[in-house]
């Protein structure tokens, strides 16, 4: 299973973009969250940053959609040339039909769950998504604290991806740090959204390679 850093950048400085993208150039993905004050109560960007960033960024784009009515929306941003476009479940309302539209598209499809919402219900569409993102805080704002009551549904995740053996991500997001990293990895996650503390630190290559060290030790033992 392998490990995947993926920078938030809600925690960077939005007035030089650029630059903060090249900060995380030995990530594997730069993690952007769409957020549009409805589905969650917080507005950052959308669709033509989305696209800007896409160009510049050296490494792949790993879209968050937080937002109402993605059956709508999402596709764009796998047109735009996102990597990976994560809908959200609690606002999907044809998630096979869009997860394939996006693959379609060339993108990873994604499916997120809030903190509250069980997992055993997209059990049996796992065939037709590429990633499940278990949101370790409630999505809307960066920094913070990790929800340790998410870690038996991250294990859930993973068992039933291993049992289904197909080659499924497991995604977190919210709280991660080199104090929390590693009881995500023994649970079952292998992708790591982190966003202060990579961009709180004047050396965000060394966090990134601290996370993926922890990550890769955890799933070791």
């Amino acid at each position: 299973m392998d490990v995947a850093i993926s920078p938030s950048i809600l925690s960077a400085d939005f007035t030089n973009l650029e630059a903060e993208l090249h900060r995380i150039a030995d990530a594997d993905f730069a993690h952007v969250d769409v957020m549009d004050n409805h589905f969650v109560p917080n507005l950052t960007l959308g669709l033509p940053v989305v696209e800007r960033i896409v160009r510049v960024s050296p490494v792949p784009i790993d879209v968050h959609l937080m937002i109402e009515d993605p059956d709508r929306w999402a596709p764009a941003y796998a047109e735009a040339g996102a990597a990976s476009v994560t809908f959200h479940a609690e606002a999907v309302r044809a998630p096979v039909r869009l997860a394939r539209e996006l693959r379609r598209l060339g993108a990873r499809a994604g499916v997120a769950l809030r903190p509250a919402t069980p997992v055993e219900p997209y059990l049996d569409l796992l065939a037709e998504v590429d990633m499940v993102l278990v949101m370790t805080v409630e999505p809307g704002f960066g920094g913070q604290s990790f929800i340790e009551g998410t870690l038996p549904k991250i294990r859930r995740t993973r068992a039933a991806i291993a049992e289904s053996g197909l080659d499924v991500w497991v995604q977190v997001d919210g709280g991660i740090s080199a104090e929390t990293v590693e009881r995500a990895a023994e649970a079952g996650a292998n992708v790591f959204v982190a966003g202060s503390a990579v961009y709180s630190s004047d050396d965000a290559a060394g966090r990134i390679a601290d996370l993926r060290r922890l990550a890769q030790g955890a799933h070791r033992h």
